[in-house]
């Protein structure tokens, strides 16, 4: 590749000019204490640091910037840290996903709009990931992708504790009167333990192993527990290497492919990944003007085994996982599924980023002749209640409830649901179909992740753990259970979803990937003719913005104007 001059890095023009304007630009870096040899002629590297009080993921991220830095410095660029939106799922209402869209703008105009010539992103809570990525998608300048890596294992009285995956198994048995208040809150204790996302396979831990995949982390990163310190030096090398990547013009358009994506839903489904990985996939694919087509992902799950024993689908976390071989024995394990000359931010292809890399422990990682199951960890489904599509993580559900078919029972909302789940006189058996409508991208807005719903009181007091959830909305990636999600078109907006009634009876077959509503199509029609969207409930701010643009679950639920098209030109420099 031909490597940059002085002259040409983007940086240049802020910097390098003898004009009025780059004499202001030059007097208030030496403000900032800066000289000119700093600076001039010099890769500047953004680190756009999504570190926040709100999101203890990401808590360890200023010390992550400190080692980028360094990295940068000895590579001979120039750091410019900047913050960023931090879209953490654990505080942010209704959800960070109805920020995703945000971060991504602001990522986007962010290194538009300063003398950046390339950039190292840090993230790692679940909408960190695709929202930075999607905006440096599309503004298509060289980037790194640097995550914050998993947290430790949690523990209890010796028994490991994984995130949110046993929040909500022990919560069940809160409700059902098998767990007291104080050994709930010592849960609450040593469920957390330290700094980084959650180490199950959520979605966290998905998107950060699918940006790898992709090729736009460093070899092994997504991997490395947050506490652990090869963190800081890879951190540290992928400051070095994104001064080399400015250089030589190494960034996504160049890199990512409709192949890499290929991959990274074959690696998705090996992993048990997450269902959001779908919905992020797919946005993020857009970006770079990339259709990825629901049936693509079917297709793929269906000849790629699910080799990776990580809960809630297995039953490891992520720092067995690390310590087995981490993302990179996985890939090799894959040589033969995977497209491995694909390019990376390394300069290497995929397959020689991974070359003799082992698996240490053939439990948590498998082959495809020891796999956990035959297929992977997603199935796409179709049918007269979901045309343009649903999910559900088949890998995570009771295998009996796969083929099923019971009486539906609607909720019209979230606070609805919550404030009848534990009415013991609940018209529901465990044959029941609990749906929550109007909570997709419109509906909710943001698509929220509560479509694990509740097990109602009333079963679980007998016993009763799963049962057939469908709604338009998410669950977490740490969810469980037979839950189909992202029904597509949204009950909002007037999918069918919208005309279901009590008693209905409702059919899932995930072998054969159907949902199907068994009523009529002419009562069908006269309930369609008799539905009427709710009223307008935002008239101002980003909340109009998003519920006026944002585009279905099977879309990518990204907004209809940021989607791949022309360049935007480059800011004018007076």
């Amino acid at each position: 590749m031909t490597r940059k001059t002085p002259e040409e890095l983007r940086s240049w023009r802020w910097y390098g000019r003898d004009e009025l304007r780059s004499f202001g630009h030059r007097s208030r870096a030496k403000q900032h204490g800066w000289g000119a040899e700093d600076y001039v002629g010099k890769p500047v590297i953004g680190i756009l640091n999504s570190w926040s009080e709100q999101n203890s993921c990401h808590m360890h991220l200023k010390l992550t910037a400190d080692a980028v830095r360094r990295g940068i410095l000895q590579a001979g660029g120039h750091p410019m840290e900047i913050p960023v939106l931090s879209a953490g799922e654990m505080l942010t209402k209704p959800t960070a996903m109805f920020h995703r869209n945000l971060l991504a703008m602001e990522t986007e105009e962010v290194l538009r709009a300063n003398p950046l010539d390339g950039a190292v992103l840090l993230g790692g809570c679940d909408k960190s990931t695709p929202g930075l990525l999607m905006g440096a998608f599309s503004m298509d300048i060289p980037v790194i992708y640097m995550p914050c890596g998993p947290m430790m294992k949690g523990n209890w009285r010796g028994t490991t504790l994984g995130s949110g995956s046993d929040v909500w198994k022990y919560w069940d048995e809160k409700r059902a009167g098998n767990l007291s208040w104080e050994e709930w809150c010592e849960i609450e204790d040593g469920i957390a333990r330290g700094p980084g996302h959650c180490m199950t396979m959520g979605t966290a831990s998905t998107l950060t192993a699918l940006a790898e995949t992709l090729g736009l982390v460093m070899p092994g990163a997504s991997s490395i527990p947050a506490v652990d310190s090869a963190h800081l030096r890879i951190a540290a090398a992928a400051g070095r290497q994104m001064v080399e990547n400015v250089w030589l013009d190494r960034k996504p358009s160049t890199i990512v492919s409709e192949r890499s994506f290929e991959n990274a839903i074959a690696v998705d489904m090996a992993l048990g990944g997450s269902t959001n990985a779908i919905v992020h996939l797919v946005a993020m694919a857009g970006r770079l003007g990339i259709k990825l087509p629901l049936e693509k992902f079917d297709e793929i799950s269906l000849r790629v085994p699910l080799l990776a024993n990580l809960r809630p689908a297995g039953k490891y976390l992520m720092e067995e996982f690390f310590l087995a071989g981490g993302i990179k024995a996985l890939l090799n394990v894959m040589r033969g599924i995977l497209h491995m000359d694909v390019p990376t931010v390394t300069g290497l292809t995929l397959g020689e980023n991974v070359d003799g890399c082992e698996v240490y422990d053939k439990d948590v990682i498998r082959t495809p002749e020891n796999a956990i199951q035959p297929d992977g960890g997603t199935a796409i489904l179709r049918g007269n209640l979901c045309p343009d599509g649903a999910v559900i993580k088949h890998a995570a559900a009771t295998p009996a409830l796969c083929q099923h078919t019971g009486p539906a029972l609607v909720f019209d909302s979230y606070p609805e649901m919550k404030k009848e789940i534990d009415n013991m006189d609940l018209d529901i058996t465990p044959d029941t179909v609990l749906i929550l409508r109007n909570a997709g991208p419109v509906g909710a807005p943001g698509m929220p992740e509560w479509g694990q719903l509740p097990i109602p009181k009333k079963l679980l007091m007998q016993g009763v753990r799963d049962l057939v959830r469908l709604s338009d909305c998410r669950m977490s990636g740490t969810s469980y259970g037979a839950c189909a999600l992202h029904i597509a078109p949204e009950s909002a907006v007037g999918g069918p979803l919208a005309l279901v009634k009590n008693g209905d009876l409702i059919e899932l077959d995930v072998k054969n990937r159907r949902l199907h509503l068994h009523v009529s199509d002419e009562e069908l029609a006269k309930r369609r003719a008799e539905w009427k969207p709710a009223p307008p409930r935002y008239h101002r701010g980003y909340a109009k913005l998003f519920v006026e643009h944002v585009t279905q679950a099977n879309e990518g639920a990204d907004f209809d104007f940021l989607q791949h098209g022309p360049a935007v030109p480059e800011p004018e420099i007076f």
